[in-house]
C-alpha cells in the first residue's frame, strides 16, 4: 500500500538544475519552441474552457511573435477569460506530473503530439500560416520522440516542457500585466467585463500560479513509501 511520500532531494535538486537551464537560457533559440507550445497551451485553455461552459471555439491563432488569439462564442466569459494563464500553468503541472509520477512517459509524449495535431486542423488558421506549420510540425516531432527515444529521455522532455508551461504562465503575467499594465491582455479585458482593475487580477493569478507552480514541483519532487501490512499471517499448518 503506498502512502504519502517524502522529498526525493535529488529528485528536486534535479528539478531545480533544470528551471536554471531554462531561465538562463530564456531567451535563446533553444527555449523559444517551448514557449511557443506554452503559446498554445494558453490559446486553448481559453477554448476548452468556453467549450466546457457551454460556448464553442471559432477559431486559435498564433504568431512567431509568441503572440496568440482564441476566438470564442458563448459560453461563461469570466471563466474563458480567466483560463489562459492559469490553463497553461495546469497543463504544465500535469506534464510534470505524468513525468515524475508514472512510467507513461512515452505514451504521455505521443499523446501529446496527436492532441496538438487534431486542435491545429480543427482550429487553427489561416490554413497557410505560422500556427498550422508550428502545430502540424511540433505533434509530428513530439510523435516521433516518443517512438524513437528511450523512456528516460522522454521523461526528460517531458519534465523540461512541464517546467517551461508552469514558469512561463508566471513570467507572462508579470511581463503582460505587471511590467506593462496598458497593453492589451486577460486582465485588460476581464477588467472590462467586470469593472475590476486589471492589476487586481494579474496580482491574483500571478500569486495563484506561484502558489500552484511550488506545489507542482513538490508533488514531482516526491517519492512513494510503501507502507507495511499490520495483518499478520496466521502460521501454515
Amino acid at each position: 500500500m503506498a502512502a504519502k511520500g517524502k522529498i526525493d532531494y535529488a529528485q528536486a535538486g534535479g528539478l531545480v538544475a533544470c528551471i536554471i537551464i531554462i531561465v538562463v537560457l530564456w531567451d535563446t533559440w533553444a527555449v523559444y519552441p517551448l514557449r511557443l507550445l506554452v503559446v498554445f497551451f494558453h490559446e486553448l485553455s481559453h477554448g476548452i474552457t468556453a467549450v466546457i461552459t457551454g460556448g464553442s471555439i471559432v477559431e486559435i491563432q498564433m504568431n512567431a511573435q509568441e503572440g496568440g488569439l482564441c476566438i470564442t462564442r458563448g459560453g461563461n466569459r469570466f471563466l474563458t477569460l480567466s483560463a489562459g494563464y492559469l490553463g497553461s500553468l495546469l497543463w504544465g503541472g500535469a506534464i510534470l506530473l505524468f513525468a515524475t509520477r508514472t512510467k507513461g512517459s512515452q505514451i504521455v509524449l505521443e499523446l501529446l503530439g496527436g492532441l496538438l495535431i487534431v486542435v491545429t486542423l480543427i482550429w487553427v488558421r489561416p490554413l497557410i500560416g505560422f500556427g498550422v506549420g508550428f502545430g502540424l510540425a511540433t505533434g509530428l516531432v513530439l510523435i516521433a520522440l516518443a517512438n524513437f527515444l528511450r523512456p528516460m529521455i522522454t521523461e526528460l522532455i517531458l519534465i523540461v516542457i512541464g517546467l517551461t508551461s508552469c514558469l512561463y504562465a508566471v513570467l507572462d503575467i508579470k511581463s503582460d500585466i505587471l511590467d506593462r499594465p496598458q497593453a492589451v491582455s486577460d486582465a485588460v479585458l476581464l477588467a472590462d467585463a467586470t469593472g475590476v482593475p486589471a492589476m487586481v487580477w494579474g496580482v491574483l493569478w500571478l500569486g495563484v500560479s506561484i502558489v500552484l507552480a511550488v506545489r507542482f514541483i513538490l508533488i514531482a519532487s516526491r517519492h512513494d513509501i510503501v507502507a507495511q501490512s499490520s495483518a499478520t499471517s496466521a502460521p501454515a499448518p
